[in-house]
């Protein structure tokens, strides 16, 4: 009997066997298929177990058979809320109300559609954060500064490289994608005005070094006599005023501190390698090489808006420091898994 295999599904549904509740609704309905609250039930049983598209079907099928029951559209309302379609949400609970006014249940979901539905809008119309580098991609300088360079010329024989900066000139943040490339890290460099090193430069790269056997020196003909070079005098020691003892002492701790943050960093440790960094950029300011190494602890751990924050600070150092500590190289390192 459906009567049977409803009271089953209810006592279910109250002990909170949402699964057991739907299947003895189930049952009910094959039974009763013409049955508008038997469907009602087992849509509020889906949505208990966050179904909302079963719940949602169940409720118009309800509400089909029923269209006169307030309880249908509370049914419908909260499947279309649990499928963030806030407007429809509303208009269900609106036509709920229309049949009965004084329904709390009904108002209490009409108010929690009206409030996901302004939180929703809001957010579609809060502007995302600007990308520092959208400005120098927008508009036909972007080409007009890449073919008036002689270094980037001759990528734009390359379709590859042109479907590349076509995309990232539409959606900066795709720029995410192509840090590997040498064409587009050579391409950025004459957009942002900074000239970066080739990849692979060795001493260019202040990243956390790794230890690493001595290069062999270059082999010479057994005949070849190499001459030693004659010692040269040792100078004589200068006096130092108090102030350049302590600055000296400074850059002797930031050094100890870049220690401590590479060795912090070879252990994955990033927040500490953080903190170190960040102490020996206090104590030596001048030294670009601290922020870099920041920046890529950064860009280890995804924090790609902080990783561009470092670069546009660097783009703006560059009057003072040679740009031969280029981060896009250091960017480079990281995902090429090459440390030096």
């Amino acid at each position: 009997m459906a009567d049977e295999a409803k009271a089953k599904g209810n006592a279910a549904f109250s002990s909170g066997d949402f699964n057991a509740a739907i299947k003895h609704f189930t049952d009910a309905i094959n039974l009763s298929p013409t049955n508008h609250v038997l469907y009602s039930n087992r849509s509020a049983a889906y949505a208990s177990l966050h179904q909302y598209e079963a719940a949602l079907s169940d409720a118009k099928r309800t509400v089909e058979l029923k269209p006169d029951w307030s309880k249908g559209y509370s049914r419908l309302g909260a499947a279309h809320l649990g499928l963030h379609q806030y407007q429809d949400a509303v208009s269900a609970y609106k036509k709920g109300l229309e049949i009965d006014p004084n329904n709390e249940a009904l108002k209490s979901g009409m108010a929690d559609a009206q409030s996901a539905a302004t939180a929703s809008a809001s957010r579609s119309r809060a502007a995302p954060p600007p990308n520092p580098f959208g400005d120098a991609f927008q508009g036909p300088e972007m080409w007009a500064k890449l073919t008036a360079d002689p270094t980037t010329r001759v990528f734009l024989q390359q379709p590859d490289f042109v479907k590349a900066m076509q995309e990232i000139q539409r959606n900066p943040s795709k720029l995410n994608e192509y840090l590997q490339d040498q064409r587009v890290m050579q391409a950025l460099g004459v957009l942002l005005n900074v000239k970066f090193k080739a990849h692979g430069g060795g001493d260019d790269m202040e990243i956390p070094e790794a230890d690493s056997p001595p290069a062999p020196s270059p082999s010479r003909p057994a005949k070849e006599e190499v001459k030693k070079p004659e010692p040269e005098p040792e100078p004589e020691p200068m006096e130092i005023t108090e102030e350049e003892k302590e600055k000296k002492e400074k850059k002797e701790k930031a050094l100890k501190e870049k220690e401590a943050g590479n060795a912090a960093y070879k252990k994955k440790d990033f927040e500490t390698a953080i903190k170190h960094y960040t102490t020996a950029m206090e104590l030596d300011d001048g030294d670009i090489s601290y922020i870099t190494n920041r920046a890529a602890v950064y860009l280890e751990m995804g924090k790609t808006l902080v990783f561009y924050e470092h670069l546009t600070v660097i783009e703006l150092m560059k009057v003072h420091f040679e740009p031969c500590l280029g981060l896009v190289v250091v960017a480079i390192k990281i995902l090429d898994h090459d440390f030096t």
